[in-house]
């Protein structure tokens, strides 16, 4: 799939959209979810143009990938998460209901965030 210049988070990129920014640096943008799924719902993109997490581990550079998770380990330290705990998660493609073709992982927090799936149906 080709990277789509025109997706949400490459106009967020721009500063084409608004966002409430949480974290910045030369390559990661983080900024909160404007439909939190949890009182903590902030998420975590290269800036890089990568439509998947495949993408990201295929293309990036060995620099834009350790900033990148090094980023997401700040963010949740700076938002106090770490000893509750939280989840990151990353959708890739149409089964896992990836909703914008650019890479990027959610991070929850804030409260008891229960399972991670449910048991597979047998």
């Amino acid at each position: 799939m080709a990277y789509d210049e025109n997706n949400i988070f490459a106009r967020i990129l721009r500063g084409e959209i608004p966002c409430d920014k949480v974290f910045e640096n030369e390559h990661v943008l983080a900024f909160r979810d404007i439909n939190p799924q949890t009182p903590t719902h902030v998420l975590v993109i290269p800036k890089g143009a990568y439509v998947s997490s495949d993408d990201f581990a295929e293309k990036a550079s060995d620099a834009e990938i350790a900033v990148f998770f090094r980023a997401v380990g700040q963010i949740a330290r700076d938002l106090g998460l770490v000893a509750p705990g939280y989840r990151i998660l990353a959708n890739h493609g149409r089964d896992a209901h990836q909703e914008v073709p650019h890479f990027h992982l959610h991070v929850f927090g804030g409260k008891d965030l229960g399972r991670m799936i449910k048991p597979a149906d047998k």
